[in-house]
């Protein structure tokens, strides 16, 4: 049974601020890493790039919420356009980082980052939400609740990410679940279909004003997920 939001939402921050804080961090900057999390920097950074793409160029004026910032490198893009960013994670850890990384970056837009709940209605509203791989640790039925959450405070267009459940994908992740478990090992990752994730989407009564738009996926090497574009009927 899938777990609830609040359930899965405290074993990912454990996971992000006790565990994989400092991995993070050297994933998401230019040190230099195994081959294996260089193809998965190189994946987040195309990803990170569709989205930036389906945005307006310019974005003064626009409030956007980064949904699961990290350390921030999406916030950071979007206020170099201009953009009020609220930059929200359930790090502390990673917050901290995103901070520091921001003072060394000047922008031009603004940036609240945030340690917190990123469905905290406190939060405000705005005109888009962007979540990229915050999702994916919840179930689909979970994941488009919580899309349904941000939507009713968002005016313009919401893009966030999933995992594409291919042959491929399915092999490793049932290998993955053969392995011994340790105290370190990461949240699980849920492979979502498409056409099915697409009509939760559809079905749903909160999210009746939205339809979905543009869908991309990246691949490289250990990394691979899919952009949805979610826009205004």
């Amino acid at each position: 049974m899938a777990l609830n939001y609040e359930q899965r939402r405290g074993e990912v921050e454990t996971y992000f601020d006790k565990t994989a804080a400092a991995k993070w961090s050297d994933l998401t900057s230019e040190v230099p890493v195994s081959g294996i999390r260089a193809t998965v920097r190189a994946g987040r950074d195309r990803m990170r790039a569709t989205i930036l793409g389906w945005l307006p160029r310019d974005l003064h004026g626009a409030r956007i919420l980064d949904a699961g910032c990290g350390t921030g490198a999406f916030a950071l893009e979007a206020a170099a356009r201009g953009a009020e960013v609220v930059a929200v994670d359930l790090s502390p850890r990673l917050i901290d980082v995103a901070i520091a990384r921001a003072r060394s970056r000047p922008t031009g837009g603004r940036i609240d980052f945030i340690a917190g709940d990123l469905l905290d209605p406190k939060l405000g509203n705005f005109d888009y939400v962007v979540s990229m791989d915050a999702l994916i640790h919840y179930a689909p039925e979970v994941a488009v609740g919580m899309l349904g959450d941000l939507a009713g405070r968002t005016s313009k267009g919401m893009v966030f990410t999933f995992v594409p459940r291919t042959p491929a994908l399915a092999m490793m992740f049932a290998v993955g679940r053969c392995l011994p478990k340790s105290d370190d090992r990461a949240p699980s990752i849920h492979l979502v279909r498409h056409a099915a994730l697409v009509d939760r989407i559809t079905s749903s009564d909160r999210l009746s004003a939205w339809g979905c738009g543009r869908s991309e996926r990246v691949a490289s090497g250990f990394y691979t997920s899919q952009a949805l574009e979610m826009v205004k009927r």
